[in-house]
């Protein structure tokens, strides 16, 4: 495999390139209390949720316009400057690091909602507006967007990796849910891709172009996407089962006979047992199916009663419901806490997390497999998934004084994504390639598809300025 399995990749390559004191006093000078250059805000832009770390930009300004970030590129187009764009911060592959200096766009002010059409089912939003700030704000039109990565990331960051979460299996990915964008190119000039409507036969597909394309073609200044009616009835389940293989069985099992079931995650015995000590509930110790239903009272009923009988042929044990909002909200908080939960586990850990994702024909296969390392290899470590649609994770808890640790979790993703590969899967199915997975993507896709993105690259950004050294290297 390209990707190498040796201690070489464990931090990127860092070329920073010169930030000219000119450039930062023109900053200065435009934006005022929207720029920083203390060491401590430079230091927070410089990192996300990840294990990789590369030193701080040299600046960051808090764009508030779409002429704010225009104006900011220009700038950098200018002086040949890298920009990074900066979301919730809540990335895991090294997306925001600044492998070759630069300055960073904060959008997190420009959190608005700027139209609602309900007749529609579409919203447009600027780019550092939250899911949940989202929901919340349009929770009284009786609509919803339901893609639900864990973490509150912002609308933004979801788009540039293509995230997805734990409705897809129903509503889909961003690939899907985005319908257009404001997008300020590397010139500093703003387009316009995709429009509300529905489809589109108009010229090449921009708007799935800059989806997923982690802030290397432009920086989002606009979002829309579609919306869904509140179902009239919600209910959610859980499910033990004596392994991970009957759980996954009976996911697969649902899969193929079309029920649409609305979200179904699978937590291993170790994550139940963090989540019970973090969330104080008394969940069994084993593995545990996570589901939800969505529709009319009777659909929902139906569709519970099929997985109900389907789980029994796989032994699945002590089905328990929570048709109350209060109940739902409170598994699912505690399923979404799985990451904070693992870390509370082993004080002073550092926890790798990474992700696949497979055809659900294979997912027994790449998951029981990949379980049996991770158990050989006496690393802590916790298992979820979003297995509805063969996606899932792993998180390895390192002592980050011990490096060997961290050569093991490293060999194991290196395992898990050869797995996957083969089995005709994904190097990622929701975290993006960022500086991390960036050799994976060239196991996954092959020398030339990867020159053609290149090639789009070094067309759209010949100066190479935004977010340069993340998917592939120039």
């Amino acid at each position: 495999m390209n990707a190498p399995a040796t201690t070489a990749h464990l931090q990127p390559l860092t070329t920073p390139r010169p930030v000219p004191q000119a450039m930062l006093d023109a900053l200065a000078a435009r934006f005022g209390a929207q720029y920083s250059a203390a060491q401590a805000v430079c230091e927070q832009h410089g990192r996300d949720e990840g294990s990789l770390q590369a030193p701080p930009p040299a600046a960051v300004v808090f764009a508030e316009s779409t002429q704010d970030v225009q104006d900011a590129v220009r700038l950098a187009a200018q002086y040949g400057v890298p920009v990074i764009p900066y979301g919730a911060g809540s990335s895991l592959e090294g997306h925001l690091l600044a492998v070759q200096g630069g300055i960073s766009i904060d959008m997190g002010r420009m959190n608005r909602v700027l139209s609602v059409d309900a007749d529609d089912l579409t919203v447009t939003v600027q780019p550092g507006i939250t899911r949940k700030q989202l929901n919340e704000a349009i929770k009284d039109t009786g609509l919803f967007f339901p893609i639900d990565p864990g973490a509150d990331a912002s609308i933004g960051g979801m788009a540039s990796t293509r995230a997805s979460g734990t409705n897809a299996v129903r509503y889909g990915t961003m690939r899907e849910n985005v319908l257009a964008l404001e997008v300020v190119t590397a010139r500093g000039e703003v387009i316009r891709t995709g429009t509300r409507a529905k489809k589109s036969s108009a010229g090449y597909d921009l708007t799935r172009l800059m989806v997923g394309s982690e802030g290397t073609l432009g920086l989002f200044t606009e979002v829309t996407v579609r919306l869904y009616p509140l179902p009239e009835a919600v209910s959610a389940a859980i499910c033990s089962f004596p392994t991970i293989e009957a759980a996954v069985r009976t996911v697969i099992q649902t899969i193929q006979l079309g029920v649409p079931i609305a979200r179904v995650e699978l937590i291993d015995a170790n994550s139940v047992r963090m989540v019970n000590a973090h969330s104080k509930l008394r969940l069994r110790e084993e593995p545990l199916l996570l589901m939800e239903f969505h529709g009319s009272p009777a659909g929902v009923q139906e569709q519970a009663e099929v997985v109900q009988d389907i789980a029994r042929e796989w032994d699945g044990n002590a089905f328990e419901w929570a048709t109350t909002p209060e109940e739902r909200t409170r598994l699912w908080t505690a399923r979404h806490n799985a990451y904070f939960a693992a870390v509370q586990s082993r004080p002073g850990c550092k926890a790798i997390s990474t992700d696949t994702c497979v055809p659900i024909s294979r997912l027994a296969d790449c998951l029981l497999d990949s379980v049996a390392e991770a158990d050989a290899s006496g690393i802590p470590y916790f298992l979820v998934g979003h297995v509805g649609d063969g996606n899932f994770h792993f998180g390895y808890l390192l002592d980050p004084a011990v490096p060997a640790e961290r050569e093991t979790a490293e060999r194991l993703n290196h395992q898990l994504v050869a797995r996957a590969l083969r089995l005709g899967g994904t190097c990622t199915g929701e975290h993006g390639v960022g500086v991390h997975k960036m050799g994976f993507l060239v196991d996954e896709a092959g020398e030339g598809a990867v020159e053609m993105m290149r090639a789009i690259k070094r067309a759209l950004d010949p100066q190479n300025i935004l977010n340069p050294g993340k998917i592939f290297a120039l």
